[in-house]
């Protein structure tokens, strides 16, 4: 058991260097060499199982899930303790260079549900084939930190009738949206056999990719990311992925730097270019559907996804206060705040439960009580519940802050 004595921790993410990552961004953010050009996908900043991050402390490294699991209570506050059990949430940074995968998130009941099945069934967690590594939802919120494309949700009735007209190869499936609706249009499209993906989807790509290829398509068309995914993921002997199907059912959505999103429980989406921080309840729970040399699951996936239009809701960061904005989301396990500050300026706040600090530009000095700990651009740190902490840029900072949306009498 750790001792808790500090408020105030350096805290040490983990880079995961998934294939579809950037090689430059994360070692810039983190100010270390990649002469190898390894992909780096992802930084993880939190107490997940499978990844927990390390607080620096003058006895040397200790992993956040153990430091919490000695003192849940006073690291987390007794709300959060009483109704998590865990540090709720997992703070990321992702630099996304090739697309990830067409992906759905399962709700809390059924993650709990599914995650005792697969233990009973004796499948293990490091095993391919397991889609639930434990047994919490995966609401997420996404924030730009460049222009961001991703996939987001069935498109609204008209717009996706729209889209099955037009394309001549896909005017079969028209019929069934209109008879039958999105379930059964999806269920078609990813339950039919291999050999009729690709009759349907191979006049589609050969009239599109020589256009990709001659720089004729863009980012705000479907047929550019649809010809970019044949060509990364389209596999020899002809193996057309079907996800290419959901380009053109979902909203295909640009954000600008600043914007974000959130993804809740069954919203079928996928990531396609850009950087962004993102903030979600404590789960690696993904049940994909293609766009992926992952294993898929389709009986699995169709079990969580939600089959109606989506009206994307881009969020806007309210400002409450001269330096602190925040993305306001519905989820009960995370909330997300933004500090701009100049150099010189200072500001306040008094932390809720376990807190993360992550600094993207300049350099700050947290203070809490006689501790101070100065961060620079990529450093982070941990606080403990309810401390009142002060914050002063000692260069123009840009920093963002975990945290819980609880409000107690603790």
């Amino acid at each position: 058991m750790v001792s808790h004595k500090s408020s105030i921790y350096k805290l040490k993410g983990v880079i995961k260097k998934y294939d579809w990552g950037g090689t430059e961004f994360l070692s810039r953010l983190l100010s270390f060499s990649n002469p190898g050009k390894e992909t780096l996908a992802e930084y993880w900043l939190g107490a997940h199982d499978l990844s927990s991050s390390v607080l620096i402390t003058g006895k040397g490294e200790i992993k956040l899930n153990d430091f919490i699991s000695g003192e849940a209570e006073t690291i987390l506050g007794k709300t959060v303790t009483r109704k998590f059990g865990r540090l709720p949430y997992l703070l990321k940074v992702l630099d996304v260079n090739d697309m990830l995968s067409i992906q759905v998130h399962p709700a809390k009941h059924e993650a709990e549900i599914e995650f005792a099945r697969e233990n009973a069934e004796g499948i293990p967690l490091s095993a391919a084939r397991r889609n639930y590594k434990d047994d919490n939802h995966k609401q997420e919120l996404m924030v730009a930190l460049s222009d961001f494309w991703l996939l987001h949700g069935f498109k609204p009735v008209e717009k996706l009738n729209s889209i099955l007209q037009t394309i001549p190869e896909f005017k079969p499936l028209l019929d069934i949206f209109n008879a039958t609706g999105y379930d059964q249009l999806y269920k078609t499209v990813m339950e039919m056999p291999q050999q009729s993906v690709n009759d349907l989807l191979k006049p589609l790509l050969d009239r599109i990719i020589p256009l990709y290829q001659k720089n004729l398509l863009t980012k705000d068309q479907e047929d550019f990311w649809a010809a970019k995914a044949a060509l990364t993921f389209n596999r020899q002997p002809v193996k057309i992925d079907r996800g290419i199907f959901s380009i053109y059912f979902f909203n295909l959505l640009q954000l600008k730097k600043g914007e974000g999103i959130f993804q809740d429980a069954g919203v079928p989406h996928a990531y396609l270019k850009g950087q962004n921080i993102e903030i979600m309840a404590n789960s690696d729970n993904v049940l994909r559907g293609g766009l992926t040399n992952k294993y898929i699951d389709v009986k699995e996936l169709m079990k969580h996804v939600r089959f109606e239009e989506i009206f994307p809701a881009i969020i806007r960061p309210k400002k409450i206060n001269a330096n602190e904005e925040i993305y306001r989301t519905a989820s009960p396990d995370f909330r997300l705040s933004r500090f701009k500050l100049k150099e010189g300026d200072v500001s306040s706040f008094e932390t809720v439960s376990g807190e993360i600090v992550l600094v993207m530009e300049g350099t700050i000095s947290l203070t809490s009580e006689n501790e101070e700990l100065n961060l620079s651009k990529g450093e982070a740190a941990f606080i403990t519940s309810h401390q009142p902490v002060s914050v002063k840029a000692l260069a123009s900072a840009d920093f963002y802050k975990a945290s819980v949306p609880v409000h107690t009498d603790e």
